[in-house]
């Protein structure tokens, strides 16, 4: 293989990138990016970055020093556009189709949106461009923020916005947030962190849409599904994400809620492997950071290969820091699994709690006791089916 194409400037996209170099592949590296800025971390934007704590230089993921050993060819603010799979090319939109031996799909996904019109002061977070724009709105003065969404990104853009001083209401679909991923017990008590910092939370009501005033046809309120008006002068929307897979609807790519690959994350085209949020690896999908990081070495090892001759099943893992607390899980949670506190209390909103089916620990919860969190995933880790084979 003389030439590889990564799709995707992006964390999965760098990763895969460093594992061709460390696997030995020492050809022709080209990384394509819609967005102009070269791979930075995405967790920041929703805290540190909003509230100003962190700059932009700090969230490159890679130094001067660290780009140029990549040796590679940067295409940013260039958009692929499908595979010509007959011709071993990506399409682009600048310029002419990049031939290549082998592909990287690293795509990441896109935030959902909410049908109709986004009046000015509407947003979405998930790229740097995202961050900067909520970030100007949030400097204006005070506002009365809702968020759409009581998610990850959602509260924790909530938390950065209580922090700044907004008032802040948090708008929820579901009965309780977070309660697929946590369960009732648990999602309750971190529910409950918005109240602790003022913030409202309501639940089990959609929205009906979003109105505006003004010549500049700025938003003023959020209308529910139950007939209710909340006043708004920013609105950010955090509703999830959907792979981002339109530019490969043309290509023979099976595609069901992300780019289907086996285990190794090698799909049915020959020389193409998928990484990270776009890719749906052995029926699953995962968007977090840690799985982006750890399918990368593997992807890059199977498409030098030509052959899946490794495959990943890590111990799903992820964090989220909230008003000054940070949630860590990891495990697998099955839905009557019962949590049990090993340590801390809720109330005090620092504790440890394990998941238990059938006497055995299935998963492990944490607010801030990150040191014994450590410890119960490792133990996790060596009872789980190693993460390659």
């Amino acid at each position: 293989m003389k030439s590889v194409a990564v799709i995707g400037a992006s964390l999965a996209g760098l990763y895969a990138a460093r594992a061709l170099r460390a696997e030995g592949f020492d050809g022709r590296l080209v990384i394509v990016g819609d967005e102009h800025h070269r791979p930075y971390d995405r967790p920041p934007l929703s805290k540190d970055f909003l509230t100003g704590a962190t700059g932009q230089d700090q969230l490159a993921l890679a130094d001067a020093e660290e780009t140029a050993e990549l040796d590679a060819e940067w295409r940013l603010g260039t958009r692929a556009t499908g595979l010509d799979t007959a011709a071993g090319a990506v399409l682009l939109d600048h310029g002419r189709p990049l031939t290549t031996d082998g592909v990287v799909l690293a795509t990441g996904a896109t935030p959902r949106r909410l049908p109709g019109p986004a009046p000015a002061g509407t947003h979405t977070l998930r790229t740097l461009d995202d961050a900067w724009a909520l970030r100007a709105d949030l400097t204006r003065g005070p506002a009365r923020v809702v968020v759409i969404g009581a998610g990850f990104i959602g509260a924790e853009v909530a938390s950065s916005c209580a922090a700044l001083g907004h008032d802040v209401t948090v708008v929820e679909a579901a009965p309780l947030p977070l309660r697929p991923q946590l369960g009732d017990e648990m999602a309750r008590i971190c529910a409950a962190l918005h109240a602790d910092h003022g913030v409202t939370l309501l639940t089990g009501t959609g929205v009906a849409g979003l109105h505006a005033a003004g010549a500049d046809r700025r938003v003023t309120s959020v209308e529910l599904s139950d007939g209710r008006h909340l006043p708004a002068d920013v609105v950010v929307v955090g509703i999830g994400v959907r792979p981002h897979t339109d530019w490969l609807a043309s290509c023979a790519l099976a595609l069901d809620d992300g780019v289907v690959c086996d285990a190794g994350g090698a799909t049915a085209l020959p020389n193409v492997v998928a990484v990270g949020d776009v890719a749906r690896v052995d029926g699953v999908r995962a968007e977090h950071w840690t799985s982006a990081t750890e399918q990368a070495a593997v992807a890059a090892a199977n498409l030098l290969a030509g052959r899946t001759v490794t495959t990943h099943r890590a111990l799903p893992y992820f964090w989220s820091d909230q008003y000054g607390v940070r949630i860590q899980f990891a495990g697998r949670r099955g839905p009557t699994d019962t949590p049990r506190i090993l340590e801390g209390s809720p109330d005090d909103r620092s504790f440890l709690a394990c998941y238990e089916r059938d006497g055995r620990t299935t998963a492990v919860l944490a607010l801030n006791r990150p040191r014994p969190f450590m410890r119960h995933r490792r133990e996790l880790t060596r009872a789980a089916q190693p993460a390659t084979t």
